[in-house]
């Protein structure tokens, strides 16, 4: 699986975790030079609380585009520290 954004790779992997129909790459497939990290958090009441990134690509900024759990509850616990997207990132075979 690829996720891009602003016609550019920045993450990529075969071991992706589907959950919610979203895609968790883990950790060292994303290209960690596009993200940064951002102070926004949320809490899903199964999952744990979110952490995320804004991704920058050529100067372009989509904020809080990733989102990732640090600490998980046991039921989540094979997402634990996965990078997922949203925000008009593509994510694609």
């Amino acid at each position: 699986m690829k996720a891009i954004w602003n016609n550019t790779v920045i993450a990529e992997s075969d071991e992706t975790v589907v959950v919610e129909n979203n895609h968790y790459f883990p950790p060292n497939s994303i290209k960690k030079d596009f993200f940064k990290n951002s102070d926004t958090h949320t809490n899903c009441p199964w999952k744990g609380i979110a952490s995320y990134y804004t991704i920058e690509v050529d100067g372009k900024e989509n904020k809080d585009a990733a989102w990732y759990y640090p600490e998980v509850s046991e039921l989540a616990k094979g997402i634990k520290g996965h990078v997922a997207f949203w925000k008009g990132v593509t994510v694609t075979e």
